[in-house]
């Protein structure tokens, strides 16, 4: 699975800002990369507060991408390449200007309207203070007051995310029914997945309590809550009258494995994105145990693992393996973090090839195939993620990994647009040798390696989905047998290992040293059965 991020994929009409027109006429080289579906973030209309995920219209596409004809034949193109889609659908909130909420501020207090969000009166003898003192997801409250139509201060709203994202309440019908309405619409058009953003926070206490230290599982106010599971069970009832092929995907962040596979129960999700193995720090131990948790808890609900490195809201691999803390976690991100840039791209190459190798599905973020590092000299008047905002300027935010990237060329914008304008995020200088027309040409190259990777993940019998055996291995090595003949085996010691008996080397992250392998390396091999 290619995930694309509209904006910064390929721009079609030379404005700066990526469309689906250009997607569209970059169809073929993603069938040449090799891949089955492409996962598009919010494509609708939105005022961009929040890259998009404050969506007005769920029926429509923003302007700036197109239209929802165009929509309905990049899909149906994309299927004539043998590559589904998959959209992302945004149910935990709104944009404040969505028709829903619009209605709600002005019907005033009690209104039918406002049942549908989480209006609450403020706390203390003025009202002045939130209802709660819950802490915002991008930093900060979760409560903004609205004042009245003659400025006077009046009710709270929820929003878990930024001010312009107000929460939805799923215990109103409404709500519940226009989703399931939204999915049977992008359906009807052809649409074969539906990745589900923030599935986990939907569900709300009514009594809105407190957050407690260590809350028992089930019982936070609005974390992974139980009233959850009838809420995608009818998710997939209309999925279902699609046909056997359709996928409901959700966005879980949960650290409790039991919690976690209760969405991937035969009636409720088809999968879910595994962020344990995204989030582990560049360690045998860790990689291993966060493989062997994965495949355990799938196995007991039958569902197929999926395995990602990276995507739109988290530091690119080639620049977070290169960082003396390799794991990923959203309160580490700081301005200035070193990073060895070489390493990085070593570590990124094996860890690619590791987790293509695993039993499940890869999900590859658009530029990951070229080895793009984080950008992280963006000007700061012209970052757009809140996340900068609401961190008073401590947290970069997530920007960097948005860049437009780079097709061919040797200055920006690389191709990415047909005119020589500024795109809506600046492009490095130096990654004329990053674009995909250098890298074409170089076999040595990391789109070079995804490819052939990625063919021969389609072609062997023995990858995808399916079983695995541990092998034996040093320590700070990973290894893992598919099939009778086929094994993968990861390096991340500081020396170079010795292979097993083999036949055949099918594919290497980097270049074998005397027969063994390098450190922070991956090699495919045939072995003798």
């Amino acid at each position: 699975m290619y995930q694309v991020y509209p904006r910064s994929f390929a721009d079609g009409d030379g404005d700066g800002t990526g469309d689906l027109a250009g997607v569209r006429a970059r169809l073929p080289y993603l069938a040449g990369l090799g891949i089955d579906a492409i996962w598009f973030t919010p494509w609708y209309p939105s005022p961009l507060a929040d890259g998009g995920y404050d969506v007005a219209d769920y029926r429509a596409i923003d302007p700036v991408f197109g239209d929802l004809a165009s929509a309905e034949e990049l899909i149906a193109t994309a299927l004539g390449h043998g590559i589904r889609t998959i959209i992302d659908i945004v149910p935990n909130h709104v944009s404040d200007q969505h028709a829903w909420f619009q209605a709600a501020v002005a019907a005033g207090p009690n209104s039918p309207e406002r049942q549908r969000f989480w209006f609450r009166d403020g706390r203390g003898p003025d009202e002045s203070l939130p209802p709660t003192d819950w802490t915002s997801e991008f930093g900060g409250g979760t409560w903004t007051r609205i004042t009245d139509a003659d400025g006077r201060p009046e009710q709270w709203y929820l929003h878990l995310f930024s001010s312009a994202q107000p929460d939805l309440n799923w215990a109103h019908p409404d709500v519940q029914r226009e989703h399931e309405d939204v999915l049977g619409f992008w359906l009807d058009r052809g649409v074969a997945g539906i990745r589900i953003d923030s599935a986990a926070l939907l569900a709300k206490d009514p009594r809105l309590p407190e957050v407690t230290e260590s809350p028992e599982p089930g019982t936070h106010p609005y974390i992974d809550r139980d009233e959850l599971q009838e809420i995608y069970r009818a998710w997939r009832r209309v999925a279902e009258t699609y046909g056997p092929d359709r996928a409901l995907i959700g966005e879980i962040w949960l650290p409790d494995v039991e919690r976690f596979t209760r969405y991937l129960r035969p009636d409720v999700l088809h999968t879910a994105f595994n962020f344990d193995f995204m989030s582990a720090p560049w360690d045998a131990d860790r990689l291993r145990s966060s493989i062997t948790r994965t495949l355990s808890a799938h196995d007991r609900v039958g569902a197929p693992a999926t395995w990602v490195l990276s995507n739109h809201d988290v530091t690119r691999p080639v620049t977070r393996y290169g960082r003396d803390k390799t794991g990923f976690s959203f309160d580490t991100k700081r301005f200035g973090t070193p990073t060895d840039l070489a390493l990085g791209t070593r570590r990124a190459r094996a860890a690619a090839l590791l987790a293509m190798a695993l039993p499940g599905a890869y999900y590859l973020y658009q530029g990951d195939e070229l080895g793009l590092p984080e950008a992280e000299n963006i000007p700061v008047e012209q970052l757009q993620d809140p996340m900068y905002a609401r961190s008073r300027g401590i947290d970069p935010g997530r920007d960097g990994c948005r860049v437009p990237l780079p097709w061919s060329g040797d200055e920006p914008p690389y191709g990415f647009s047909p005119e020589p304008v500024d795109t809506w995020l600046p492009q490095p200088d130096q990654w004329g040798a990053l674009t995909v027309a250098a890298q074409s040409t170089d076999p040595a190259s990391m789109l070079s390696l995804h490819r052939m990777a990625l063919l021969i993940r389609r072609n062997h019998p023995d990858l995808g989905d399916g079983p695995m055996r541990w092998l034996p291995s040093d320590p700070g090595v990973i290894a893992f047998g598919r099939g009778a003949d086929f094994a993968s085996l990861t390096n991340v010691t500081d020396h170079p290992v010795d292979l097993p008996a083999h036949l055949q080397v099918w594919l290497a992250s980097q270049p074998l040293e005397g027969g063994q392998l390098p450190s922070d390396a991956t090699v495919w091999l045939r072995l003798r059965s």
